[in-house]
């Protein structure tokens, strides 16, 4: 296994700064993160570590935000052999397969940071027809800054996998897809073949990330999504994680830990988010409780599903409200403040980790308390009660709109 400059990971706080220090890198090469390979514990430590201690002196400046934003940061332990202190998120030796990362901002590629800071291995698998886009990229150093770990060092992913989770065997493939030009030049890509691929390649894994969903009619309402919407909607982002862990589970090693990303909308009614897509949510929910029962009882695997607020990606762009959702969150979710993708990840970091050894089944709400509200506190009904507000993030707002 690859080694690594990242052996724990631990919870701090830390402001919405970027250090001047991170706006150059090296040019990536085929495989990625090869900078800091051969290099000692010590050199590196000396090299890139940051503490806590001596963030005032790192020469860091504070970037404007549209919101003000409370990002948990992975703080990286200073040797492979030491022992650390406190109770870190430990992943060293083990080996993450993350299915759905296709650019550097949604939550899949928080998710495998958080997983390789902690020190796990990194395996990625990508949407077919986005994967020259995404290797492309990586190859050209386009996502060097968004790689960039505590310590300083860049996140290696050791490969890129094409994959299509609609389809579990080449035999389920239409033809009219196999004609594609978007898939030409790729192969391997169904669900069967990337996890025998994986096995040739590497033998077993230890995690499995599921951060993938579509939904080809989700602007349109529920009763006006036809049957062939609703089933698209199911395929890709319900079954799609029954066949990749049922696959999976063949090459999985004991204790290993199952993670997949749900959304409010399968337990709450959110106008907008439709085409099934809430429907899919819902399964998705049930089916982690099953599937923790059986992984569990079978292979001795966890499962457990994370319930992320609104994020400002390309993929959630696409509904067309994003901005509204996050606004709405803001207002009226416990903690005002907009959810970064890194708490997302440090959230699977530690569900992966042998610190969640007893947690299975469940569904971890990380969306800065918004499920627990039974009411928009913003509303006018409520413009005579007392009810504590944090000011703040409005004046950013009414400075970066001036």
């Amino acid at each position: 296994m690859a080694a690594t400059a990242t052996p724990s990971l631990q919870i701090a706080a830390a402001k919405p700064c970027v250090s001047a220090s991170r706006k150059i890198f090296k040019s990536s090469t085929a495989s990625f993160g090869l900078e800091n390979r051969g290099r000692s514990a010590a050199e590196l430590k000396s090299l890139s570590v940051i503490s806590a201690t001596k963030l005032s002196s790192q020469g860091f400046s504070c970037i404007p935000l549209k919101h003000r934003r409370m990002v948990t940061k992975a703080m990286s332990g200073a040797s492979d052999n030491a022992p650390l202190p406190g109770l870190p998120i430990d992943l060293r030796g083990k080996r993450a397969f993350i299915a759905g990362v296709a650019d550097d901002n949604g939550y899949g590629w928080a998710i495998a940071k958080s997983l390789a800071a902690a020190g796990a291995e990194i395996l990625v698998g990508t949407w077919v027809p986005a994967l020259n886009i995404f290797e492309s990229s990586l190859r050209r150093g386009k996502f060097d800054e968004s790689r960039v770990l505590p310590d300083g060092s860049l996140m290696e992913i050791k490969k890129v996998y094409p994959l299509d989770a609609v389809f579990d065997s080449p035999e389920d493939v239409p033809e009219d897809i196999k004609a594609n030009k978007r898939y030409a030049g790729s192969s391997n890509w169904t669900v069967k073949e990337v996890v025998e691929t994986v096995k040739q390649d590497f033998g077993t894994i230890d995690i499995l990330v599921h951060s993938l969903a579509n939904g080809p009619e989700v602007t349109k309402p529920l009763l006006e999504t036809s049957r062939y919407g609703y089933l698209a909607a199911l395929s890709a982002s319900s079954y799609s994680y029954i066949s990749l862990l049922q696959h999976f589970l063949r090459i999985m090693n004991p204790g290993g830990a199952s993670i997949s990303l749900t959304y409010i909308a399968s337990e709450r009614i959110i106008p907008g988010y439709g085409g099934g897509m809430s429907s899919a949510k819902s399964a998705l929910e049930s089916d982690t409780r099953v599937l923790a029962f059986e992984a569990g009882r079978k292979h001795k695997v966890r499962v457990n599903t994370i319930s992320a607020g609104p994020l400002r990606s390309r993929a959630a762009k696409a509904i067309g409200f994003i901005d509204m959702m996050i606004d709405y969150s803001i207002e009226n979710a416990p903690l005002q403040k907009e959810l970064s993708a890194e708490e997302v990840g440090n959230a699977a970091a530690f569900l992966a980790s042998p610190l969640a050894s007893a947690i299975t089944g469940a569904v971890v709400y990380v969306d800065n308390g918004l499920n627990a509200m039974g009411v928009g506190v913003d509303s006018p009904v409520f413009k005579d009660l007392d009810i504590p507000k944090d000011k703040s993030h409005e004046t950013v707002k009414q400075a970066v709109s001036v």
